[in-house]
């Protein structure tokens, strides 16, 4: 019976389901720590099958999150990592109702995101302009506003014709992304001095392997700081790139498609934070 499988169990079920749709490794680590911790709050109560689990539970182990320290907006991660396994139980018929549907994340409020001055993205540029590899990263982050890993995830057939075949990556859909003269020239830059390697992804290291995700984090952080940018993290090129574009009156339309976002008010959420929107129809991506 459905009702029989333990908590734990569908745990495992649920971290091999997200294996079977290629999720990252971070993303299944993250939704296992979280899951974990609500499955020990359970077992506190008692509470050994999913179909025992409610949502005066779901909501008591929120508010012991917030007394053990944790912020708003890493308990709202939690709500969504719960909702999440949820939803893979109901689909899998574990259970018949969703108790964490009526469960509220706590209210919090979102930081702007960090915009890089003209000043700084080039001052980042000069600090990896000896580097081909670094410096090509930075260009395709901050000239196309790819998610960084997405840009891990690039094959060296992807890039072709001037454009950037962006893979299915984490549920986001596959797209194509126009590469301006900016991100060409530092591409063949870098494929000049790419190590010869059997491995095709984009980026790889100096021994010829996949560049991964923390790796690239940990690299543009380290010239951040090189360049003497302070409080800027590797997400800030592509906030960057949305806000140089909404400023300048490129189409939103267009600019959602290239970000892929599935949501339009994704994008239209960059405007309180730029000034001076013009309502343009372009569809040209610029050079910053």
């Amino acid at each position: 019976m459905a009702n029989s499988v333990k908590i734990r169990e569908a745990k495992e079920k649920f971290e091999g389901f997200l294996k079977s749709k290629n999720k990252a490794s971070a993303t299944i680590l993250a939704y296992g720590k979280d899951i974990d911790q609500l499955i020990s709050f359970l077992e506190e109560l008692k509470r050994e099958h999913v179909h025992e689990v409610t949502s005066d539970d779901i909501q008591a182990f929120l508010v012991s999150m917030q007394q053990k320290g944790y912020t708003p907006k890493s308990v709202s991660r939690k709500l969504n990592s719960t909702r999440t396994f949820y939803r893979f139980l109901k689909v899998s018929e574990y259970v018949t109702d969703d108790p964490s549907l009526i469960v509220n994340h706590p209210k919090y409020e979102l930081n702007p995101p960090r915009v890089l001055s003209p000043l700084e993205y080039r001052a980042l540029r000069d600090s990896a302009s000896s580097d081909p590899r670094i410096y090509a990263i930075v260009e395709v982050l901050l000239q196309t506003g790819v998610r960084i890993g997405e840009l891990a995830n690039l094959r060296t057939e992807d890039v072709k014709d001037g454009v950037l075949n962006i893979r299915i990556y984490e549920g986001h859909a596959q797209r194509e992304v126009p590469l301006n003269k900016r991100a060409k020239e530092a591409l063949k830059r870098y494929s000049e001095a790419r190590p010869n390697t059997s491995d095709d992804h984009l980026f790889v290291t100096k021994t010829g392997k996949p560049f991964l995700v923390r790796n690239i984090r940990d690299a543009i952080e380290r010239y951040f700081r090189k360049a003497g940018i302070e409080g800027a993290k590797i997400n800030d090129l592509r906030h960057t790139f949305v806000a140089h574009h909404l400023k300048n009156g490129v189409s939103m339309t267009f600019l959602s498609k290239v970000l892929g976002h599935k949501r339009l008010s994704s994008t239209e959420r960059y405007l309180q934070y730029v000034k001076e929107v013009k309502n343009g129809e372009g569809t040209t991506l610029l050079e910053l």
